[in-house]
Parts: structure tokens; C-alpha cells; sequence
């Protein structure tokens, strides 16, 4: 049975004839420790604050029966790892010129991660956190307005923990239908643009020992074996 925050991801499964549905990693509707195993990759490291990402795993722990285990994968900080580069490194396109890091561009936006006088009340902010912020709600954490977070550049090293990796949205179809026929529509331009969109999503990427020092937190769970592979921090855990 899977899970995933996308409607359109989860319709491919259903097409496919996979068992999946639609939730939020941070309260999964299946009922407590009904699970004999659960994988979660590339999704924690989706979380902006270290609350919120301690709340995912604990969530986990929740759905596993005792002596049930887990398998976590989130991208790790260290993109080369005993003088080896990661697979993400590695694949990044033959052109020398493309390899000049453009970090220069950023987004605006509050950072809320590690403030301060910082409570458990703030998991109970969940999917009003931004709207609580802005309300004034969840006081223990101040929005910093003028905070930016960098733009990473594809198939290049991590120059910090908490960024913003571009997502280009292939479009539908590359060409312009006019009243005269149909005609190519130049890459760069504005209707080029439209029709291939880029997001940029955010990341926290983990450091070395991160991800396993948060499971070692809590008291429901015991790390069973922590490695690297191919660019990512990986934990096995198991339900105590």
C-alpha cells in the first residue's frame, strides 16, 4: 500500500493497479501499528523545520507493529563520500561550461527552521503553520521576512543544508498552434516558458549523522543500521 502527497502520481498507481491513496506524511489514516514495514524515500527531507521532520519519522514509528521496520532515504549534504561522487554528481551533462555554479539567485521566503524558544506546541500548527505565522499564531517562532534561501544548481555539490532545487515541468507539447499552421516554439522565450514551467522545491539536505540522530530521539524506536548510498542518508530503524 502506498501513499503520496500528489493526486496525479497516486493516479498513475491506480492505473497501474497499485494499492495507493492521498495523505499527508504527517498523519497517514492507517491505524497504529498495523504495519510489518514502512519505506519512506525523498520525503523528509521536503519538511522546513527539524520539528516537522522529527513529526515524519515518529509517524512512521506510529504505523509499524513491534519489531516492525522502517527504511528512511533522504539527500545528503556530502554529494562525495569517501573521495567517490554520488550518482546525482556524476550524471550532470558533459558540457565543462555547464559545471559553473550560478547560486546567485534566491526566493524570498519566511525560515522558521531552529528558532529559539521553539515548543512542541508548534507540531500542532501543522498544515496552518504559514497562516498561523502570518496571523501572529505559533508565537514561538518568528518569521524572518528578509531570510532568502539559495537556487541550487542541478548536478552540482550542496553549498547549504536548506535550499530551493529547480523543477522544470516538461509541457504537453513543444509546438504553437497559429491560425497559419503550426510553428516551433524557440527555447527561452515567454511561450517556451509557459509551457515549461520551473519550481523550485524545497530541501533540507542532511548532513552526516543527522538523519540517524533524530531517530535515536525517540525512545519508540532503535537504529538497526545507518549508511550512505549514492548521495543520500540512509536509516533502518525498528519499532520497539
Amino acid at each position: 500500500v502506498g501513499c503520496d502527497r500528489s493526486k496525479n502520481l497516486v493516479d498513475i498507481c491506480g492505473e497501474k493497479h497499485f494499492q495507493a491513496f492521498v495523505c499527508d506524511a504527517l498523519s497517514v489514516p492507517i491505524r497504529s501499528g498495523s504495519c510489518d514495514a514502512c519505506i519512506s524515500i525523498a520525503v523528509i527531507h521536503h519538511f522546513s523545520t527539524a520539528e516537522r521532520r522529527l513529526a515524519t519519522i515518529r509517524e512512521l514509528a506510529r504505523l509499524l507493529r513491534p519489531g516492525g521496520t522502517a527504511l528512511i532515504y533522504v539527500w545528503a549534504m556530502e554529494q562525495e563520500y569517501k573521495n567517490q561522487k554520488s550518482k546525482y554528481i556524476k550524471e550532470k551533462n558533459g558540457n565543462k561550461a555547464k559545471e559553473k555554479k550560478i547560486n546567485t539567485g534566491t526566493v524570498q521566503r519566511p525560515l522558521t527552521d531552529e528558532v529559539p524558544g521553539s515548543s512542541s506546541h508548534d507540531l500542532a500548527c501543522s498544515d496552518q503553520l504559514i497562516n498561523d505565522l502570518k496571523d501572529g499564531g505559533c508565537a514561538a517562532r518568528p518569521v524572518v521576512a528578509d531570510s532568502k534561501l539559495p537556487v541550487h544548481t542541478n548536478r552540482t555539490s550542496f553549498e547549504s543544508q536548506d535550499l530551493l532545487v529547480p523543477w522544470h515541468l516538461k509541457g504537453c507539447t513543444k509546438k504553437k498552434e497559429e491560425s497559419d499552421g503550426t510553428v516551433l516554439v524557440p527555447a527561452g522565450s515567454r511561450e517556451s516558458q509557459e509551457l515549461n514551467p520551473v519550481f523550485h522545491r524545497y530541501y533540507h539536505v542532511f548532513c552526516q549523522g543527522e538523519l540517524e540522530a533524530a531517530c535515536k530521539s525517540l525512545d519508540c524506536v532503535r537504529v538497526l543500521k545507518n549508511y550512505y548510498d549514492q548521495g543520500n542518508w540512509c536509516v533502518v530503524l525498528e519499532k520497539l
